[in-house]
């Protein structure tokens, strides 16, 4: 039977499939010539050779990452040989330059690939990937808003792992709300002087690279705002001006370091315009939600692997002489079908967000460009969202299956319960991605991108069974009538925010569902998980909705009795 230091062998047929018949990637293929490259055979090697690394070298370091984690040493955090290894590994191989461009030693290839990649390493170990999360978005920020010389010394060592990167936005009195920030930043010469304390750092110290280049948002009276500044932390005098206070004691990803920093002093110079630093930041923000999606995508795979290969062996209830396996039990097969179903939509939906986030940026037709913006800019809270809520309900449906074995450190579930956890409170809690899709997608944005959502649904129904069909428009009914309770600028709405995000999940899975379904990318069990989810829509869209009306009115009228009082 699978121990714990055995991750069941990967299907790669589900992501494989997946990636050939998604029409999204086959445009950006026709549209740009580095694209092009990356045909299905090629998908394919990397993909598998993803996987080998994934089981060879870096799942044995999840468990490993239980018993022996990164300490603090002498002011240092010092990581395991077995870490370094993995590292250098990883590194070696090219992985953090998938999506890099070229002209910085990147490998050009479409994002949606690299979000695959990722998928197949966080099912590894989600707290490996922890590392190479920030330092893509680093890259993507420096590609962004840096002028040719800063792009030119800083992309291609993150491209080749020689030096590791953080997001340094969080603070003692400000997590959500920056606008408390106290770090600040002075003028010296050409660069700027760093002042301040930062927590819940992801690897924000370590050895596994000679260099930490820190992305830090702080105050910038010169500029009468907040910038971001890199502050490079390194071997040198210099380094000792980035002081680590202490490592985080937290539930999960024991094998990534959480680390709280004071910068004394450090210089660094600004990147992005003056006093722009959360424009500058938000313009990782689509990598870092979709990072956050695959991470839980991964997750939530290892869990579902894990209960199946053990339903499939133990061995409960029948005839006492000759007990069956227990996924023949309705109850098992229920929980597996659940999980499955949810993993095949999720992946779906996922991947066809990250194509057209690139779609946005290289389609040439410019309404067609904006098409994908919007869709982009409506979904990604609802994928940064499902990503962590899909990773910590399969691994606990997992512990489900496994019954008093899942529930102790013997099995991988249990761990991966408590991985999962953090995945809807960082990156902006669930509220926060709830209020973003609300305020910026209905009250800001006009609604812009909900249209384009309901009419690329539209245009896929019509490939659709009836059956299905009908269940389909059934839950769009409900959330247009929903998008009117939320539509006032008011706590109503802003109360009932987090309910209609699931119901904008709901809908969302159900079009990943169908696009699944009618591109011929699922097996015979993936398809018939999928009826079943199907079956209970409307229901769950009604729940959904009720609470959004029950949410609304009840704050609206508590405000009004405020107001006349």
């Amino acid at each position: 039977m699978t121990t714990r230091a055995e991750l069941p062998v990967a299907d790669l047929t589900p992501i494989l499939h997946t990636l050939a018949r998604l029409p999204e990637l086959q445009r950006l293929r026709d549209i740009q010539s580095r694209f092009a490259m990356a045909d299905d055979a090629l998908i394919q090697t990397i993909v598998e050779e993803a996987d080998r690394l994934a089981v060879k070298v870096i799942a044995p370091l999840n468990a490993e990452g239980e018993r022996n984690p990164p300490r603090y040493q002498e002011g240092r955090v010092r990581t395991s040989d077995m870490h370094k290894d993995a590292w250098n590994h990883y590194a070696a191989g090219g992985w953090l330059s998938l999506d890099i461009d070229p002209d910085f030693d990147g490998q050009g290839l479409p994002l949606v690939l690299a979000v695959a990649v990722q998928e197949v390493f966080d099912r590894a170990s989600p707290a490996f990937g922890m590392l190479p999360v920030p330092m893509r978005s680093a890259a993507r920020m420096i590609s962004m808003f840096g002028d040719d010389e800063t792009r030119a010394r800083w992309l291609p060592l993150l491209a080749s792992g020689e030096i590791g990167a953080t997001i340094c936005i969080s603070e003692v009195e400000a997590g959500s709300d920056v606008a408390r920030l106290r770090t600040i930043a002075e003028p010296a010469g050409d660069l700027f002087r760093i002042t301040g304390e930062k927590q819940w750092i992801s690897f924000g110290d370590h050895d596994l690279t000679k260099t930490i280049l820190h992305c830090v948002l702080a105050r910038d009276d010169e500029a009468g705002g907040f910038s971001l500044f890199l502050v490079p932390c390194g071997p040198d005098e210099a380094s000792k001006t980035v002081v680590t206070r202490r490592l985080e004691e937290k539930l999960g990803l024991h094998l990534s370091p959480t680390c709280a920093l004071g910068f004394e002093g450090a210089l660094g110079e600004r990147l992005g315009a003056p006093g722009r630093g959360l424009a500058t930041i938000f313009g990782m923000i689509t990598r870092m939600r979709l990072a956050v999606g695959a991470m839980g995508l991964g997750i939530a795979v290892s869990a579902l692997d894990v209960a199946d290969a053990y339903a499939a062996e133990r061995r409960q209830g029948g005839k006492a002489a000759q007990p069956v396996r227990i996924d023949t039990h309705p109850d098992v097969q229920r929980m597996l079908k659940r999980m499955r179903a949810t993993v095949t939509a999720f992946r779906n939906l996922l991947y066809t967000v990250a194509a057209h986030a690139e779609l946005a940026e290289f389609e040439p037709d410019k309404e067609a460009a904006e098409t994908s913006q919007h869709l982009v800019q409506w979904l990604l809270p609802v994928i940064k969202t499902l990503g962590g809520e899909i990773a910590f309900d399969c691994a606990s449906d997992a512990i489900q299956v496994l019954g008093g074995a899942g529930y102790t450190a013997d099995w991988p579930v249990e761990q991966a319960l408590r991985d999962a956890r953090v995945l809807t409170i960082f990156e902006g809690t669930t509220g926060i991605q709830a209020a973003d899709l609300v305020q910026r997608g209905i009250w800001r944005g006009g609604s812009a991108g909900l249209g384009v959502f309901l009419k690329l649904i539209g245009d896929d129904l019509g490939h659709m069974a009836s059956d299905d069909r009908y269940s389909i428009e059934a839950a769009l009914d409900i959330l247009k009538q929903a998008t009117q309770l939320v539509t006032p600028q008011d706590r109503g709405s802003e109360a009932a925010s987090v309910a209609y995000l699931h119901l904008v999940g709901h809908c969302a899975l159900a079009w990943a569902t169908i696009r699944q379904k009618s591109s011929g990318a699922v097996n015979e069990a993936e398809s018939e998980a999928l009826d079943i989810e199907l079956g209970t829509l409307r229901a769950r869209c009604e729940l959904e909705a009720a609470r959004i009306a029950a949410l609304s009115k009840h704050y609206r009228t508590a405000n009004l009795q405020t107001e006349s009082a």
